[in-house]
């Protein structure tokens, strides 16, 4: 293992490790990202093996973070000054110790019964909190619209708390191409439409969910079979217009989960 002590922010490695924690091309580009956290990495380091390289801030680590240093003490590792450690982390209360890793392939499986495909979801801990009721729910594949935030970024990851190390997450889709070849019904969440408790989903099913504050394209719902809704009491006040994004896709992929077991 090689440990540095770093205290400049012109050092090349520092400069580039925070690209990474900013820019989604960056990390498109690199192949890399930053893990915030000691469940994260352990997350990854159970599926995918050992990161490229640990980041650690001065002082004293919390005991979760100095075990798992020690689980890993053959990876390098870099020391950072406290104000620089916080310019890589997405969190004001970080666990205390990052790691750089590959982003993963996941292989998609042959026949898919089970889709979620988001379009245009800016925040990333709402992409992180959907990733992650996917991965619980038993969703097989979920495909992110051009438009959509980066599924790899440092909050988007967190969120997800392991989500995008076992669900394939295809980004940069054509949703109307995709929509088309699902083989399967296609589902559109919407404010209008059918109760989701009124509809089958024993049967393959793909559900689309929209932007947060706009909700889905008339394109994309026109590419659909059935425009869906979530029966709400109080609906038409303007206090309850509408459920989170995140909150509607849990409910709907819950429901064809309980169908289905």
């Amino acid at each position: 293992m090689a440990f540095k002590h770093i205290t400049s922010r012109d050092n090349l490695v520092f400069k580039q490790l925070k690209k990474l924690a900013d820019n989604a091309r960056e990390r498109q580009r690199e192949g890399l990202t930053l893990l915030d956290g000691v469940h994260l990495i352990e997350a990854y380091l159970q599926v995918f093996g050992e990161p490229q390289l640990l980041i650690i801030p001065e002082g004293k680590s919390a005991l979760e973070a100095t075990q798992l240093m020690q689980q890993l003490q053959d990876v390098n590792t870099m020391m950072l000054p406290t104000l620089m450690f916080a310019e890589l982390t997405p969190v004001a209360a970080s666990t205390g110790i990052l790691a750089l890793v590959k982003k993963p392939t996941i292989a998609l499986p042959e026949a898919v019964h089970f889709a979620l495909m988001l379009e245009d979801i800016q925040d990333p801990g709402n992409m992180g909190s959907m990733l992650r009721t996917a991965a619980a729910a038993g969703v097989q594949v979920v495909y992110l619209s051009k438009g959509c935030t980066d599924a790899w970024s440092p909050k988007a990851l967190r969120g997800g708390q392991g989500a995008q190390f076992v669900l394939p997450v295809v980004e940069q889709v054509d949703l109307s191409a995709t929509l088309t070849a699902f083989q399967g019904k296609r589902y559109a969440m919407t404010m209008h439409g059918e109760s989701l408790y009124t509809q089958d989903f024993k049967t393959p099913s793909l559900f689309v969910v929209g932007n947060e504050g706009a909700g889905l394209s008339p394109a994309v719902i026109n590419a659909t079979d059935q425009a869906i809704t979530i029966p709400m009491a109080n609906a038409s006040t303007l206090a309850v217009e509408s459920l989170n994004a995140a909150a509607a896709t849990a409910i709907c992929l819950f429901e064809c989960q309980r169908q289905r077991m």
